[in-house]
C-alpha cells in the first residue's frame, strides 16, 4: 500500500518553494548553510529561512508568485545559530543528527510513481493517489469523473465528487508528504528546504539509491559532527548527493516528486 501526491499538492507546493530558495543559495554560494520552512494557504505564504546568504525580498516573492501565484509574502531570514555553523569550519562534517532507512522499491511503488505522473501530464492541478493491492484510489482536482474512468475504469475516483484544490482549499507545510517522497523508506527528518551538509538530504539519498542497488534494506544513523558515515568520508557522501541534485535539475526539481 503507498501513496503518491503530485507536484500542484499544497504540500509539495510548499516544498517546492523551499527547494527553489535553496537552488536560490546555491547559485549565491557554493557551499551555502540554508535551512527553509514555508507554510503556505489562504492568500498567504509564511517563510522562515536560516542562511549563511543573504537574501532580497523581491527574489522570494518572485519565486512564490511563479510556483504559487499572487500571495501575501511573510518572510523571516536569520543567520545560522553561530554554534551549528562552526561545525562546518574546515571541513564538511554531518550538519545534524539522523536515522535514516533505505528501502528498495516495490513493484507497487515503481506502478503508481507512474500512474500519478501520467496523470500530472494531463492535469496539473492538486492530485494525490493511492494504491492498495488492486484498489486503486484517484483524487484529482478539477478533472470529470467519466474523463478519468476512460483512463482507469476499475478505479475509485473523487469519492466526494468534483473538487478544486489548491492552497484556497487546504494549507500547505514543508515535509509532509514524506510517504509520498520516499515511499517505505524511513527518515528521522525532512528531505526538502535543506543544503547538502544536512544528513536529512544527503544520507537519505545516499541510503534511498544502495538500498536500490543492493536490493535489500539499509539502516544508518548519524551524530553532528560525524566526519565518516557507513565507513565512508561524509564529504564524499554529500558530493554523491550534489551530483543526483545537479543531475535530477536542483532542489526544486527534487521536491516535486522526491526520490522516486
Amino acid at each position: 500500500m503507498i501513496e503518491k501526491v503530485n507536484p500542484s499538492h499544497p504540500d509539495k507546493v510548499a516544498d517546492r518553494i523551499a527547494g527553489a530558495i535553496v537552488d536560490l543559495a546555491y547559485l549565491k554560494d557554493e557551499n551555502p548553510k540554508i535551512a527553509v520552512e514555508v507554510l503556505i494557504g489562504h492568500g498567504v505564504c509564511h517563510i522562515i529561512c536560516e542562511s549563511s546568504v543573504s537574501f532580497e525580498e523581491e527574489e522570494v516573492d518572485k519565486i512564490v508568485k511563479r510556483i504559487a501565484g499572487d500571495l501575501k509574502l511573510d518572510l523571516v531570514v536569520v543567520k545560522q545559530d553561530p554554534s551549528l555553523a562552526s561545525n562546518q569550519v574546515g571541513k564538511i562534517r554531518c550538519g545534524d543528527n539522523g536515522i535514516f532507512k533505505g528501502v528498495p522499491l516495490k513493484e507497487e511503488d515503481i506502478k503508481l510513481s507512474k500512474i500519478a505522473h501520467d496523470i500530472y501530464d494531463i492535469y496539473k492541478s492538486d492530485g494525490k493517489y493511492i494504491l492498495d493491492g488492486d484498489k486503486l484510489i484517484i483524487c484529482q482536482s478539477n478533472a470529470l469523473e467519466d474523463d478519468l474512468r476512460k483512463l482507469y475504469p476499475n478505479a475509485i475516483i473523487n469519492p466526494l465528487g468534483y473538487w478544486t484544490g489548491g492552497t484556497n482549499v487546504d494549507t500547505g507545510a514543508t515535509n509532509r508528504k514524506l510517504g509520498s517522497d520516499m515511499a517505505d523508506s524511513v527518515t528521522g527528518g525532512g528531505l526538502h528546504g535543506k543544503d547538502l551538509t544536512k544528513a536529512d538530504v544527503s544520507i537519505n539519498i545516499y541510503v534511498f539509491k544502495k538500498a536500490r542497488e543492493l536490493g535489500k534494506v539499509v539502516k544508518l544513523s548519524c551524530a553532528i559532527g560525524d566526519e565518516l558515515v557507513d565507513g565512508k568520508e561524509y564529504s564524499l557522501i554529500v558530493e554523491e548527493a550534489r551530483e543526483y541534485i545537479n543531475k535530477i535539475g536542483g532542489f526544486e526539481k527534487f521536491a516535486e516528486w522526491g526520490l522516486y
